[in-house]
């Protein structure tokens, strides 16, 4: 990628490092019942810090400071506002849930956060909670972290890696094996030849077609390089002058 590619709305939809992805518990309410009624069925949590239950199942996600260190390289001039004002404050809507715009590098997109209220909350806690959801919400429609949000896997694996070329055939191991073994005889013309005498059927049953074929191309490339013995004489012929037995060649008999 070039420079221009790496920087401002492109960089949004850069990965984000493994050590930027925080984990949050998402409990199920029988899980946090349990984990209130005995609270030894609970645990200090290594991944996020958190006491629950040791069945809770981890999210990932990527937090407030880290996603604005990435708006920051995008765009240091980005901004955000909310999408109304009541009394010249943020409006909340009546859930307790905030729109807002976000805007960079000059584009500007709506988000939207939410954040239940939790007992003894500090004072303004909720809402602070609300303005990030907002922003990771508004940034994930200029690309941020949509590896994340999405419940799977979001191109597949033939889109995220380049497909490879499909593999040149090869031949097996007995195949080689027989190829190389004629090669050894080629300077004894009897051995050789008792050699694929012997083994061409077996080879024929144990290999594959393709294996078959390049072995019985190897054998005629190197009975052709072999000495010519001379030519044996004309069967006999029957009265009619034709061969009184049919000399049926196959395709992988020596040729010689």
């Amino acid at each position: 990628m070039t420079d221009k590619e790496t920087g401002g709305l492109a960089l949004l939809r850069a990965p984000f490092p493994a050590h930027q992805i925080s984990k949050l518990p998402k409990p199920t309410k029988k899980q946090t019942d349990d984990v209130k009624a005995d609270f030894k069925l609970g645990f200090r949590c290594p991944d996020c810090g958190a006491w629950h239950h040791r069945d809770v199942v981890h999210l990932d996600y990527v937090g407030h400071a880290a996603l604005t260190d990435r708006l920051l390289d995008a765009d240091p001039q980005w901004s955000w506002e909310p999408a109304a004002l009541r009394d010249g404050l943020p409006a909340f809507d009546n859930t307790g849930g905030l729109w807002i715009k976000l805007t960079v590098c000059g584009v500007t997109r709506l988000g939207y956060g939410h954040a239940a209220a939790k007992p003894n909350q500090d004072p303004g806690a909720r809402e602070k909670e609300v303005i990030g959801d907002a922003l990771r919400n508004a940034a994930m429609r200029f690309g941020a972290a949509l590896d994340l949000w999405h419940k799977g896997d979001l191109h597949g694996e033939q889109e995220t890696e380049q497909e490879a070329p499909p593999k040149a055939w090869e031949p097996s191991g007995p195949a080689r094996v027989a190829v190389n073994t004629l090669e050894s005889y080629q300077r004894d013309p009897d051995a050789f030849k008792e050699f694929w005498n012997l083994n061409k059927k077996g080879l024929k049953n144990v290999l594959d077609s393709d294996d078959y074929a390049w072995v019985v191309a190897g054998m005629k490339r190197i009975a052709a390089s072999m000495p010519k013995a001379p030519p044996p004489p004309p069967p006999p012929k029957a009265a009619n002058g034709h061969q009184s037995v049919a000399d049926m060649i196959g395709e992988d008999e020596i040729p010689y």
